[in-house]
């Protein structure tokens, strides 16, 4: 079934299912008339010849500058060339199909004065299948995503590039193949089609529906620990948390208990001290931190996706036009920020169970490097350099972007949100992390190898799918192969699929 835009209704799951997965997109007929109105509304404006920023004015700078009846036809065009001025390689198809989705929902809710043909395009492309290129630098997150949504609208005029049949064409040529007709600009229409934090939104949106499955890994991946090493279960009781009160560490020690279910750990069969390092006992509290700035993300993320970002925007009802900033990036780009930041938090308590795991000082037991052979063999001792080198460019990387504004356009624009730097960044953290959790899931299937009590059963089946990708270290082998797919497997969500398969779904707020 088609994916229903009416301004206020999309999901994050609605996003992740367009941009990724090719879900069929159609307008409300409500928003279609809401288009059409506000439309009908700005052309007898214009006809007016009532001043408007951006349709009968300049931009940025030049906003004081009134453009004659000739001059308002081409001045759209030109918008759309100068501000096509990104760099970089192309963005991921997913993320452009996003910020188009995003963009058209904007639309829906009659406020932008565009063309209804210019919002139909979107839609078309997207069911077709055509993605404009679009450079991944060159936001700053105010007015919106200005340089990569303008190559977006270079194909409202049979130009720029677009990916389409898997092949990389002029844009003509890929909506010529496509049935897409041409829509050209108009007074408003390429200012209505770039305004916004979209492409901010739509990368932002995506990482919150992968975080929301790699928190769930990160339990796993804990649980494993956990039980490998000889872990207290004590301080996972749900009970401890509910007294506290914050919601996410509730939520990841009901999800650690329910992967555990059945160890000997929690039947009393195996000895274990009285209390354990931080690394362990205090995970519901920071993986359920990370929870709770997850949910705040999700939330600014969809306000945003249902909400009207653009400027000017018409009120047809009211017969106003009330220019302001509801472009600027910041009210997601820090959200999306922080979350880069919270990912980071979880990957480096990742790494300290990988420590403990690997240390015989510390592994309860444990061979030195989970090998047998220590001396002649070193075990996994690169795999904790492996992950290290990953958490340091995650902290890099976690510097705020959202505070590093530069002015632009001669200080008209004198603070903006950087926040395509927090979306990108946040999507290059999340990855990292992807290599931080497959590491310490492939240590720990090593380590429960070691042991010879009975593991829980989410545990069990995690550690099965484990072995699907790595086999036991017996003696020494070259280990990027395992890195890599295990890394391979966090991403493509295999060990939970299995755990949850095993166990049923685990909680995600």
């Amino acid at each position: 079934m088609a994916i229903t835009l009416t301004g206020h209704s999309l999901t994050i799951e609605d996003i992740e299912a367009v941009a990724r997965r090719g879900e069929k997109v159609e307008l409300h007929p409500d928003a279609t008339e809401r288009i059409r109105v506000c439309r009908a509304f700005i052309e007898e404006r214009i006809a007016a010849h009532e001043i408007m920023y951006g349709v009968n004015t300049g931009i940025g700078e030049f906003s004081e500058v009134v453009l004659d009846d000739d001059q308002v036809r081409d001045f759209q065009r030109y918008l759309i060339y100068n501000h096509a001025a990104g760099i970089g390689e192309p963005a991921p198809i997913d993320h452009v199909r996003g910020a188009m989705l995003l963009r058209a929902n904007v639309h829906a809710n009659g406020h932008s004065g565009c063309r209804l043909e210019i919002t139909q395009t979107l839609v078309e492309m997207l069911n077709r299948g055509v993605t404009p290129v679009v450079c991944e630098k060159g936001s700053v997150g105010a007015c919106g995503d200005l340089a990569p949504m303008s190559q977006i609208a270079l194909l409202m005029m049979g130009e720029g590039e677009a990916f389409f049949d898997g092949e990389r064409l002029p844009g003509a040529v890929a909506l010529e193949k496509a049935g897409i007709p041409v829509p050209g600009l108009k007074a408003r229409d390429g200012l209505a089609t770039i305004n916004g934090s979209n492409l901010i939104n739509a990368i932002g949106a995506l990482t919150v529906y992968d975080t929301e499955r790699w928190l769930k890994q990160a339990e796993i991946a804990t649980a494993m620990s956990l039980e490998a090493l000889r872990a207290n279960m004590k301080p996972y009781d749900t009970r401890l948390h509910e007294l506290r009160g914050f919601r996410g560490a509730v939520t990841c020690a009901s999800n650690l208990r329910r992967v555990t279910e059945g160890s000997d750990l929690l039947t009393g069969k195996e000895k274990v001290k009285v209390q354990d390092a931080y690394s362990m006992r205090s995970t519901p509290q920071v993986i359920g931190a990370a929870r709770d700035q997850l949910r705040w993300t999700r939330e600014q993320i969809l306000i945003e996706a249902n909400g009207v970002g653009d400027n000017p925007i018409f009120l047809p009802d009211d017969q106003v036009v009330l220019t302001g900033a509801n472009f600027q990036g910041t009210p997601v780009s820090l959200p999306i920020d922080t979350l880069g930041a919270a990912v980071c938090m979880v990957s480096v308590l990742s790494e300290r169970r990988l420590n403990r795991l690997t240390n015989p000082a510390l592994s309860v037991g444990l061979p030195p490097f989970l090998t047998k052979g220590a001396g002649m063999f070193s075990g996994l001792m690169l795999s904790q350099y492996t992950a290290d080198t990953q958490i340091v460019e995650q902290r890099i990387l976690s510097a705020p972007a959202y505070i590093q504004s530069i002015p632009a356009a001669a200080d008209q624009e004198d603070f903006v949100s950087m926040g395509m730097n927090s979306a990108l960044k946040t999507r290059q953290i999340f990855d990292l992390g992807c290599g931080v959790l497959g590491i310490e899931m492939m240590a720990a299937a090593q380590a429960l190898d070691l042991r010879d009590y009975e593991p829980g059963r989410g545990t069990k089946a995690a550690h099965a799918a484990v072995r699907q990708h790595v086999e036991y270290l017996d003696v020494d082998r070259p280990l990027y192969p395992d890195h890599n797919a295990m890394k391979t497997a966090v991403e493509g969500l295999t060990v939970l699929d299995a755990v949850e398969s095993e166990i049923g779904e685990l909680d995600s707020y």
